[in-house]
């Protein structure tokens, strides 16, 4: 088992390999490993993230085959299932890091604030049910009067989703809030800029 801190480094060291583009991780997709992994896995981190073609988890931190087990969905919205598998990795295989990851300028959470402004009513249940997910992280900022600088609310928008989520997963299930209190389960919130490449670890990294 790898403790929290020193996974929580190992991601934070990828991705500075990544943003310099700097990659290390060509020897853990070779041949030798992929076989190595067909009888089991240790991820040393859950990244709970977006779904965006931009942001894949394993590029974004430089790692390998078998080195993360990464749940994506629109928004890095936190439902029922995506507690499950979280509960499941860190249960099973003894992970100790998770990451909600969401990014910059989220399609999901663009959308949601469109939605909030100026209601549709002719959404697909599944697709509202995404912005059902995110609407009340939101509702506080542009009750706020926030909604005259669009480019700062949409960077604050983002944010508060990712607390949202982050919040969910430390305090909406027993599984996982028993091993954050008995076995060092570390839950931290996380935004990576699709400008420059670099993850902001912003709530609940290891100082």
């Amino acid at each position: 088992m790898i403790p929290a801190r020193e996974a929580f480094e190992r991601l934070r060291e990828g991705n500075m390999r990544f943003a310099a583009n700097v990659s290390g991780a060509d020897t853990f997709v070779s041949h030798t490993r992929r076989t190595a992994l067909a009888t089991g896995q240790q991820p040393f981190a859950i990244i709970l993230g977006c779904s965006d073609s931009r942001v894949p988890a394993e590029l974004v931190f430089d790692q390998g085959l078998g080195d993360l087990f990464v749940i994506r969905v629109a928004g890095n919205i936190v439902a029922p299932s995506q507690v499950g598998s979280v509960e499941f990795a860190a249960a099973r295989y003894d992970t100790r890091l998770v990451v909600v990851l969401g990014h910059s300028q989220c399609g999901a959470i663009l959308a949601t604030l469109e939605e909030m402004r100026a209601p549709t009513g002719n959404q697909s249940r599944n697709l509202q049910s995404i912005v059902d997910r995110i609407r009340p992280a939101l509702e506080g900022l542009l009750a706020s009067g926030m909604d005259t600088d669009s480019d700062a609310l949409v960077d604050r928008a983002v944010r508060a989703n990712i607390r949202t989520s982050v919040d969910h997963l430390r305090h909406g299930s027993q599984v996982l809030e028993e091993l954050i209190q008995d076995n060092g389960l570390l839950v931290v919130g996380a935004e990576y800029s699709l400008e420059t490449g670099v993850v902001d670890f912003f709530d609940g990294a290891p100082s």
